[in-house]
Protein backbone atom coordinates (compact mmCIF):
# COMPACT_ATOMS: atom_id res chain seq x y z
CA UNK A 1 0.00 0.00 0.00
CA UNK A 2 1.38 3.18 -1.12
CA UNK A 3 2.07 6.41 1.61
CA UNK A 4 -0.96 8.12 -0.57
CA UNK A 5 -3.27 5.75 0.36
CA UNK A 6 -2.53 5.14 4.21
CA UNK A 7 -2.35 8.53 4.72
CA UNK A 8 -6.14 8.26 3.44
CA UNK A 9 -7.03 5.79 5.32
CA UNK A 10 -5.60 7.54 8.57
CA UNK A 11 -7.54 10.21 7.84
CA UNK A 12 -10.75 8.46 7.27
CA UNK A 13 -10.28 6.94 10.38
CA UNK A 14 -10.22 9.42 12.35
CA UNK A 15 -12.86 11.49 10.35
CA UNK A 16 -15.27 8.49 11.12
CA UNK A 17 -14.31 8.57 14.70
CA UNK A 18 -15.45 12.65 14.59
CA UNK A 19 -18.50 12.18 13.03
CA UNK A 20 -20.04 9.15 14.47
CA UNK A 21 -23.96 9.15 14.50
CA UNK A 22 -26.05 10.36 17.30
CA UNK A 23 -29.43 9.34 16.67
CA UNK A 24 -30.28 12.82 15.42
CA UNK A 25 -28.83 15.09 12.94
CA UNK A 26 -29.85 17.32 9.95
CA UNK A 27 -29.36 16.68 5.95
CA UNK A 28 -32.07 13.48 4.99
CA UNK A 29 -32.67 12.05 8.69
CA UNK A 30 -34.16 15.52 9.59
CA UNK A 31 -35.54 16.08 5.82
CA UNK A 32 -37.21 12.69 5.14
CA UNK A 33 -37.25 10.47 8.13
CA UNK A 34 -37.27 11.80 11.80
CA UNK A 35 -40.49 14.37 10.78
CA UNK A 36 -42.11 10.62 10.53
CA UNK A 37 -41.46 9.34 14.36
CA UNK A 38 -38.30 7.37 13.22
CA UNK A 39 -34.85 7.43 14.94
CA UNK A 40 -32.74 7.99 11.97
CA UNK A 41 -28.65 8.37 12.96
CA UNK A 42 -26.17 10.18 10.16
CA UNK A 43 -23.02 9.15 9.60
CA UNK A 44 -19.77 10.57 7.41
CA UNK A 45 -17.81 7.42 5.77
CA UNK A 46 -14.63 7.70 3.75
CA UNK A 47 -13.61 5.86 0.80
CA UNK A 48 -10.22 4.31 0.59
CA UNK A 49 -9.80 7.15 -2.51
CA UNK A 50 -10.96 9.94 -0.11
CA UNK A 51 -14.50 10.44 -1.16
CA UNK A 52 -17.08 11.30 1.86
CA UNK A 53 -20.35 9.73 1.64
CA UNK A 54 -23.12 10.65 3.46
CA UNK A 55 -24.76 7.55 5.36
CA UNK A 56 -27.92 7.29 7.07
CA UNK A 57 -29.57 4.38 9.42
CA UNK A 58 -32.86 3.86 10.66
CA UNK A 59 -31.79 1.06 13.13
CA UNK A 60 -36.00 0.57 14.21
CA UNK A 61 -39.40 0.88 13.04
CA UNK A 62 -41.44 3.29 14.84
CA UNK A 63 -43.31 0.79 17.35
CA UNK A 64 -40.19 0.47 18.88
CA UNK A 65 -37.38 -2.18 19.16
CA UNK A 66 -38.82 -5.25 18.92
CA UNK A 67 -37.66 -8.68 21.14
CA UNK A 68 -34.64 -9.16 18.96
CA UNK A 69 -31.35 -7.65 20.18
CA UNK A 70 -29.81 -7.97 16.95
CA UNK A 71 -31.64 -6.82 13.90
CA UNK A 72 -30.55 -8.32 10.16
CA UNK A 73 -29.09 -5.32 8.33
CA UNK A 74 -30.08 -4.03 4.85
CA UNK A 75 -28.04 -1.74 3.22
CA UNK A 76 -30.26 0.37 -0.01
CA UNK A 77 -28.52 1.79 -2.69
CA UNK A 78 -29.79 4.24 -5.03
CA UNK A 79 -29.68 4.58 -8.90
CA UNK A 80 -27.99 6.92 -11.52
CA UNK A 81 -29.07 10.69 -11.15
CA UNK A 82 -30.50 10.24 -7.81
CA UNK A 83 -29.47 10.00 -4.04
CA UNK A 84 -30.54 7.97 -0.93
CA UNK A 85 -33.97 10.49 -1.01
CA UNK A 86 -35.58 8.74 -3.45
CA UNK A 87 -35.92 5.90 -0.97
CA UNK A 88 -37.98 8.05 1.70
CA UNK A 89 -40.09 10.25 -0.58
CA UNK A 90 -43.28 8.57 -0.25
CA UNK A 91 -44.61 8.30 3.10
CA UNK A 92 -43.71 5.93 5.51
CA UNK A 93 -46.90 3.15 4.72
CA UNK A 94 -45.49 3.72 1.14
CA UNK A 95 -41.38 3.83 1.24
CA UNK A 96 -39.24 0.53 1.42
CA UNK A 97 -36.48 1.48 4.42
CA UNK A 98 -39.88 2.73 6.60
CA UNK A 99 -41.64 -0.59 5.96
CA UNK A 100 -38.34 -2.77 6.35
CA UNK A 101 -37.48 -1.09 10.09
CA UNK A 102 -41.37 -2.02 10.48
CA UNK A 103 -40.44 -5.27 9.72
CA UNK A 104 -37.32 -5.64 12.00
CA UNK A 105 -34.52 -4.85 10.35
CA UNK A 106 -31.46 -2.44 10.74
CA UNK A 107 -31.76 -0.24 7.67
CA UNK A 108 -28.91 1.44 6.15
CA UNK A 109 -28.91 4.07 3.18
CA UNK A 110 -25.72 5.25 1.09
CA UNK A 111 -25.63 7.95 -1.09
CA UNK A 112 -23.04 7.95 -3.93
CA UNK A 113 -19.74 10.04 -4.69
CA UNK A 114 -20.80 13.44 -6.05
CA UNK A 115 -24.61 13.67 -5.07
CA UNK A 116 -26.08 16.37 -2.56
CA UNK A 117 -24.90 14.28 0.58
CA UNK A 118 -21.77 13.11 -0.63
CA UNK A 119 -19.88 16.26 -2.40
CA UNK A 120 -16.55 16.24 -0.05
CA UNK A 121 -13.68 15.01 -0.53
CA UNK A 122 -10.13 14.93 1.87
CA UNK A 123 -8.02 16.42 -0.82
CA UNK A 124 -10.87 17.47 -3.37
CA UNK A 125 -13.54 19.97 -4.47
CA UNK A 126 -15.83 19.41 -6.99
CA UNK A 127 -14.88 22.43 -8.50
CA UNK A 128 -11.40 20.30 -9.67
CA UNK A 129 -12.03 18.29 -12.44
CA UNK A 130 -10.10 15.32 -11.06
CA UNK A 131 -13.19 15.29 -7.87
CA UNK A 132 -15.20 13.86 -11.12
CA UNK A 133 -12.54 11.01 -11.99
CA UNK A 134 -14.55 8.02 -11.77
CA UNK A 135 -17.25 5.68 -13.21
CA UNK A 136 -19.35 2.68 -12.14
CA UNK A 137 -15.67 0.87 -11.99
CA UNK A 138 -14.81 3.12 -8.87
CA UNK A 139 -18.44 3.06 -7.75
CA UNK A 140 -18.31 -0.78 -7.19
CA UNK A 141 -14.41 -0.67 -6.03
CA UNK A 142 -14.58 1.70 -3.76
CA UNK A 143 -17.86 2.91 -2.71
CA UNK A 144 -19.44 -0.71 -2.67
CA UNK A 145 -17.08 -2.38 -0.32
CA UNK A 146 -16.55 0.69 2.33
CA UNK A 147 -20.26 0.98 2.62
CA UNK A 148 -20.63 -2.84 2.84
CA UNK A 149 -17.60 -2.46 5.69
CA UNK A 150 -18.55 0.14 7.47
CA UNK A 151 -22.53 -1.15 8.19
CA UNK A 152 -20.63 -4.89 8.45
CA UNK A 153 -18.77 -3.37 11.38
CA UNK A 154 -20.96 -1.16 12.89
CA UNK A 155 -23.64 -4.44 13.54
CA UNK A 156 -21.48 -6.46 15.22
CA UNK A 157 -19.95 -8.57 11.82
CA UNK A 158 -23.38 -9.61 11.18
CA UNK A 159 -24.15 -10.17 7.21
CA UNK A 160 -25.65 -7.77 4.57
CA UNK A 161 -28.48 -7.86 2.74
CA UNK A 162 -28.26 -5.25 0.16
CA UNK A 163 -30.93 -4.07 -1.99
CA UNK A 164 -30.25 -1.52 -5.00
CA UNK A 165 -32.20 -0.06 -7.96
CA UNK A 166 -31.16 0.84 -11.41
CA UNK A 167 -27.16 1.61 -11.20
CA UNK A 168 -27.24 0.47 -8.27
CA UNK A 169 -28.04 -2.88 -9.27
CA UNK A 170 -24.97 -3.10 -11.23
CA UNK A 171 -23.22 -1.79 -9.29
CA UNK A 172 -23.47 -4.72 -6.79
CA UNK A 173 -23.31 -7.25 -9.80
CA UNK A 174 -19.44 -6.26 -10.65
CA UNK A 175 -18.71 -6.13 -7.30
CA UNK A 176 -20.29 -9.40 -6.83
CA UNK A 177 -18.24 -10.36 -10.08
CA UNK A 178 -14.93 -9.78 -8.64
CA UNK A 179 -16.09 -11.67 -5.25
CA UNK A 180 -15.86 -7.98 -3.33
CA UNK A 181 -17.33 -8.06 -0.02
CA UNK A 182 -19.23 -11.21 -0.77
CA UNK A 183 -18.31 -13.04 2.75
CA UNK A 184 -20.15 -10.20 4.56
CA UNK A 185 -23.47 -10.38 2.36
CA UNK A 186 -26.47 -12.27 2.83
CA UNK A 187 -28.69 -11.80 -0.11
CA UNK A 188 -29.10 -9.15 -2.92
CA UNK A 189 -32.18 -7.86 -4.23
CA UNK A 190 -31.58 -6.10 -7.66
CA UNK A 191 -34.71 -3.80 -8.60
CA UNK A 192 -35.00 -2.75 -12.47
CA UNK A 193 -31.99 -4.96 -12.94
CA UNK A 194 -28.97 -2.88 -14.95
CA UNK A 195 -26.27 -5.13 -16.64
CA UNK A 196 -26.87 -5.30 -20.15
CA UNK A 197 -28.73 -2.13 -22.12
CA UNK A 198 -28.44 -2.70 -25.62
CA UNK A 199 -32.25 -2.43 -25.65
CA UNK A 200 -32.91 0.37 -23.89
CA UNK A 201 -36.03 2.25 -25.51
CA UNK A 202 -36.14 5.02 -23.55
CA UNK A 203 -35.60 8.62 -26.34
CA UNK A 204 -32.80 10.82 -24.41
CA UNK A 205 -30.90 8.03 -23.28
CA UNK A 206 -30.57 6.10 -26.64
CA UNK A 207 -29.94 9.11 -28.55
CA UNK A 208 -27.27 10.11 -25.99
CA UNK A 209 -25.75 6.89 -25.92
CA UNK A 210 -25.58 5.92 -29.75
CA UNK A 211 -24.83 9.30 -31.26
CA UNK A 212 -21.37 9.87 -29.80
CA UNK A 213 -23.01 12.98 -27.75
CA UNK A 214 -21.97 11.91 -24.26
CA UNK A 215 -18.14 11.83 -25.39
CA UNK A 216 -18.79 15.37 -27.01
CA UNK A 217 -19.82 16.46 -23.60
CA UNK A 218 -17.21 15.11 -21.75
CA UNK A 219 -14.67 16.41 -24.40
CA UNK A 220 -15.58 20.34 -23.83
CA UNK A 221 -13.80 19.93 -20.71
CA UNK A 222 -16.98 19.65 -18.27
CA UNK A 223 -16.33 16.98 -15.72
CA UNK A 224 -19.47 17.14 -13.54
CA UNK A 225 -22.98 15.85 -15.00
CA UNK A 226 -25.32 17.98 -13.15
CA UNK A 227 -28.91 17.66 -14.57
CA UNK A 228 -29.87 21.12 -12.91
CA UNK A 229 -26.70 22.95 -14.05
CA UNK A 230 -26.53 25.22 -17.29
CA UNK A 231 -23.57 23.00 -19.67
CA UNK A 232 -26.09 19.74 -19.15
CA UNK A 233 -29.30 21.59 -20.19
CA UNK A 234 -27.69 22.73 -23.31
CA UNK A 235 -26.59 19.06 -23.76
CA UNK A 236 -30.37 17.95 -23.76
CA UNK A 237 -31.36 20.61 -26.13
CA UNK A 238 -28.55 19.26 -28.64
CA UNK A 239 -30.25 15.87 -27.81
CA UNK A 240 -33.98 17.07 -28.29
CA UNK A 241 -32.71 18.52 -31.99
CA UNK A 242 -32.23 14.94 -33.12
CA UNK A 243 -34.91 13.37 -34.51
CA UNK A 244 -37.39 10.90 -32.58
CA UNK A 245 -36.11 12.85 -29.30
CA UNK A 246 -39.51 13.42 -27.05
CA UNK A 247 -38.59 16.28 -24.61
CA UNK A 248 -42.07 17.13 -22.99
CA UNK A 249 -41.48 15.37 -19.95
CA UNK A 250 -37.94 14.83 -19.20
CA UNK A 251 -38.51 11.71 -16.22
CA UNK A 252 -39.55 10.01 -19.29
CA UNK A 253 -37.14 10.82 -21.45
CA UNK A 254 -34.62 9.94 -19.74
CA UNK A 255 -36.41 6.67 -17.65
CA UNK A 256 -39.58 5.93 -20.02
CA UNK A 257 -42.97 6.04 -18.80
CA UNK A 258 -43.71 4.96 -15.31
CA UNK A 259 -47.42 3.66 -14.84
CA UNK A 260 -48.10 4.32 -10.83
CA UNK A 261 -46.52 7.32 -9.18
CA UNK A 262 -48.91 10.27 -7.67
CA UNK A 263 -48.43 13.62 -8.59
CA UNK A 264 -46.63 15.20 -5.73
CA UNK A 265 -44.61 12.22 -5.50
CA UNK A 266 -43.99 13.06 -9.27
CA UNK A 267 -43.15 16.80 -8.66
CA UNK A 268 -41.34 16.01 -5.92
CA UNK A 269 -38.67 13.55 -8.24
CA UNK A 270 -38.46 16.41 -10.72
CA UNK A 271 -37.59 19.39 -8.07
CA UNK A 272 -35.31 17.43 -5.49
CA UNK A 273 -33.87 14.26 -7.42
CA UNK A 274 -32.00 14.81 -10.54
CA UNK A 275 -28.75 14.64 -8.89
CA UNK A 276 -25.09 14.87 -10.22
CA UNK A 277 -22.94 12.27 -11.63
CA UNK A 278 -19.70 12.32 -13.34
CA UNK A 279 -19.28 12.18 -17.49
CA UNK A 280 -16.68 10.06 -17.46
CA UNK A 281 -19.50 7.78 -15.63
CA UNK A 282 -22.23 8.48 -18.21
CA UNK A 283 -20.05 7.62 -21.12
CA UNK A 284 -19.08 4.42 -19.04
CA UNK A 285 -22.88 3.61 -19.69
CA UNK A 286 -22.89 4.79 -22.99
CA UNK A 287 -20.36 2.64 -23.74
CA UNK A 288 -21.82 -0.43 -22.33
CA UNK A 289 -25.22 0.59 -24.41
CA UNK A 290 -23.36 0.80 -27.73
CA UNK A 291 -20.88 -2.59 -27.31
CA UNK A 292 -23.36 -5.06 -25.77
CA UNK A 293 -20.32 -6.02 -23.20
CA UNK A 294 -19.92 -5.33 -19.62
CA UNK A 295 -16.20 -4.32 -19.13
CA UNK A 296 -14.39 -1.83 -17.46
CA UNK A 297 -14.27 2.14 -18.64
CA UNK A 298 -12.70 2.28 -22.23
CA UNK A 299 -10.14 4.89 -22.47
CA UNK A 300 -10.75 4.50 -26.45
CA UNK A 301 -6.50 4.38 -26.95
CA UNK A 302 -4.97 1.25 -26.61
CA UNK A 303 -1.84 2.25 -24.72
CA UNK A 304 -4.04 4.43 -21.91
CA UNK A 305 -5.92 0.88 -21.46
CA UNK A 306 -2.49 -0.73 -21.10
CA UNK A 307 -1.58 1.60 -18.79
CA UNK A 308 -4.90 1.09 -16.39
CA UNK A 309 -5.55 -2.89 -16.82
CA UNK A 310 -2.08 -4.61 -18.11
CA UNK A 311 -3.98 -5.01 -21.62
CA UNK A 312 -4.95 -3.28 -24.78
CA UNK A 313 -8.93 -3.50 -23.96
CA UNK A 314 -10.68 -3.28 -20.56
CA UNK A 315 -11.51 -6.35 -18.87
CA UNK A 316 -15.02 -7.47 -19.56
CA UNK A 317 -17.52 -8.47 -15.74
CA UNK A 318 -18.02 -11.58 -15.86
CA UNK A 319 -21.32 -11.85 -13.46
CA UNK A 320 -21.12 -16.23 -14.44
CA UNK A 321 -18.53 -15.69 -11.65
CA UNK A 322 -21.02 -15.14 -8.86
CA UNK A 323 -21.56 -17.93 -6.43
CA UNK A 324 -24.37 -20.41 -7.38
CA UNK A 325 -25.54 -20.23 -3.85
CA UNK A 326 -25.30 -16.76 -3.11
CA UNK A 327 -29.25 -15.85 -2.64
CA UNK A 328 -30.69 -13.54 -5.35
CA UNK A 329 -33.78 -11.22 -5.64
CA UNK A 330 -34.71 -9.83 -9.29
CA UNK A 331 -37.60 -7.49 -9.97
CA UNK A 332 -37.97 -6.16 -13.55
CA UNK A 333 -41.05 -4.36 -15.36
CA UNK A 334 -42.47 -4.82 -18.64
CA UNK A 335 -43.08 -1.51 -19.29
CA UNK A 336 -39.32 -0.67 -18.01
CA UNK A 337 -37.83 1.50 -21.46
CA UNK A 338 -34.60 1.36 -19.19
CA UNK A 339 -33.76 -2.51 -17.77
CA UNK A 340 -35.70 -3.70 -20.97
CA UNK A 341 -36.98 -7.18 -20.62
CA UNK A 342 -34.72 -8.74 -23.41
CA UNK A 343 -31.76 -7.34 -21.78
CA UNK A 344 -32.86 -8.73 -18.08
CA UNK A 345 -33.38 -12.25 -20.13
CA UNK A 346 -29.39 -11.94 -21.01
CA UNK A 347 -28.68 -11.36 -17.61
CA UNK A 348 -30.55 -14.05 -16.20
CA UNK A 349 -29.40 -16.44 -19.23
CA UNK A 350 -25.76 -15.81 -17.21
CA UNK A 351 -27.29 -16.68 -14.10
CA UNK A 352 -29.04 -19.77 -15.08
CA UNK A 353 -26.58 -21.77 -13.51
CA UNK A 354 -27.56 -20.39 -10.27
CA UNK A 355 -28.89 -22.23 -7.48
CA UNK A 356 -32.76 -23.20 -8.03
CA UNK A 357 -33.62 -22.22 -4.75
CA UNK A 358 -31.57 -19.40 -4.37
CA UNK A 359 -32.40 -17.58 -7.42
CA UNK A 360 -36.14 -15.79 -7.12
CA UNK A 361 -37.70 -13.55 -9.79
CA UNK A 362 -40.63 -11.27 -10.32
CA UNK A 363 -41.86 -9.56 -13.64
CA UNK A 364 -44.69 -6.76 -12.85
CA UNK A 365 -45.78 -6.41 -16.20
CA UNK A 366 -46.63 -2.57 -16.15
CA UNK A 367 -44.04 -0.94 -14.06
CA UNK A 368 -41.78 1.29 -15.46
CA UNK A 369 -38.20 1.93 -13.94
CA UNK A 370 -39.24 4.66 -11.48
CA UNK A 371 -42.36 2.57 -10.17
CA UNK A 372 -39.89 -0.15 -8.51
CA UNK A 373 -39.31 2.67 -5.89
CA UNK A 374 -41.85 5.15 -5.55
CA UNK A 375 -45.31 3.60 -7.31
CA UNK A 376 -47.98 4.07 -4.70
CA UNK A 377 -48.61 0.22 -5.00
CA UNK A 378 -44.78 -0.73 -4.86
CA UNK A 379 -45.77 -1.93 -1.16
CA UNK A 380 -48.02 -4.39 -2.19
CA UNK A 381 -46.27 -5.61 -5.69
CA UNK A 382 -43.25 -5.37 -4.92
CA UNK A 383 -42.06 -4.40 -0.51
CA UNK A 384 -43.80 -7.60 0.70
CA UNK A 385 -41.90 -9.69 -1.60
CA UNK A 386 -38.79 -8.22 -0.53
CA UNK A 387 -39.62 -8.72 3.08
CA UNK A 388 -40.97 -12.12 2.84
CA UNK A 389 -37.17 -12.69 0.83
CA UNK A 390 -35.14 -11.31 2.92
CA UNK A 391 -37.45 -13.32 6.30
CA UNK A 392 -35.81 -16.63 4.48
CA UNK A 393 -33.64 -19.15 6.49
CA UNK A 394 -30.85 -19.45 3.51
Amino acid sequence: MGFRRLLLAALAAVLVSITDGDGGGGGLCAANVLIHGYKCQEFDVTTDDGYILSVQRIPQGRSGGGHRRKKPPVLLQHGLLADGTTWVMNSPEESLPMILADNGFDVWIVNTRGTAYSRRHLFLNTFQQKYWDWSWDELAAHDFPTAINFVYNKTGHQKINYIGHSLGTLIALAALSEGNQINKLRSASLLSPIAYLSHMKTGLGNIAARSLLSEAYKFMGIAEFDPLGFPVKEFVKMICNQPGANCYDLLSGFTGNNCCLNTSTFHNFIETEPQPSSSKNMMHLAQTVRSGILSKYDYVNPIINLFHYGQFWPPVYNLANIPRDFPLFLSYGGNDDLSDTVDVNNLLDILKDHDTDKIFTQQVENYGHIDFILAVNAKDVVFNQIVKFLKKRF
